[in-house]
């Protein structure tokens, strides 16, 4: 298998969520956005149940289950509600990430090196019943440490501020982001932990993250929701594709 066959996309679908909810009603369906996701070639569905439920609904993740038959990723804050709602749905993966009502979106990685001892009260029941633990952290060496104590199976790298300093076109800013998170990417898969990337990705960034060996998987929603406006989610997503081949081709290029 070569290591372009290894790279997966997963599609964030709840921004389809928060067009539905914006006017009420049950349209746009973000299940039938998953649905043809899938079978655009997405290799998995994120979906983040929220505490206030401002895009995904409890209902969506129910159906979700039920109806899509590549894996799901359930995003959800470190909280005994969620992880009651992931042990009845089971998942194929939990993506613990942190959650404030006020944020507008995700502003950065779960601080897990602080907070190790809650965290595993979450983990522990959720690792009994197979589903794979994901924590969604900021490219730092403390924060690696941290899940792999807790036997995470996968940490997914906070690529925000590598985005945000290509937008403002910081070049400097880009390199050493960029250079951060190759080596948590490095440290992460020497830990045994298998590393994903998201937040912010679009067609112009991903091949940076993607050029990294260790990584083997990228999720990301309200980009490819954004150009599906203009383009189709199917051509939104093999759009997506080929940029991320395009990076991953680099990497037996430079080995």
């Amino acid at each position: 298998m070569s290591v372009v066959d290894e790279l997966r996309l997963g599609v964030n679908i709840d921004h389809v969520a928060t067009v539905r909810n914006a006017r009420g009603g049950a349209l746009p369906d973000p299940v039938r956005a998953a649905a043809l996701a899938a079978h655009s070639g997405a290799d998995g569905i994120t979906a983040h149940l929220r505490e206030d439920r401002r895009h995904i609904r409890d209902a969506d993740i129910e159906r979700l289950v039920r109806e899509i038959e590549i894996p799901l990723n359930l995003e959800m804050a470190a909280t005994t509600e969620m992880r009651d709602i992931a042990l009845r749905h089971q998942p194929n993966a939990c993506c613990l990430v942190p959650e404030r009502r006020e944020e507008i979106t995700t502003e950065g990685g779960l601080n897990v090196a602080g907070d190790t001892s809650a965290l595993a009260n979450i983990i522990a029941p959720l690792k009994a019943q197979d589903i794979r633990i994901s924590l969604f952290i900021d490219p730092e060496a403390t924060q690696i440490e941290a899940a792999a104590s807790l036997r995470a199976d996968i940490v997914e790298l906070h690529t925000g501020a590598y985005c945000h300093a290509h937008a403002d076109g910081d070049t400097a800013r880009v390199q050493s982001e960029v250079d951060r998170l190759q080596a948590a990417a490095a440290l992460a898969a020497d830990a045994g932990i298998e590393v994903h990337a998201g937040h912010g990705l679009c067609f112009e960034t991903v091949g940076a993250i993607t050029a990294m060996p260790e990584i083997m998987e990228v999720n990301i929603g309200h980009f490819l929701i954004g150009e599906a406006l203009f383009t189709g989610l199917p051509s939104a997503i093999a759009e997506m594709r080929r940029c991320m081949n395009a990076g991953r081709a680099l990497v037996g290029a430079n080995s």
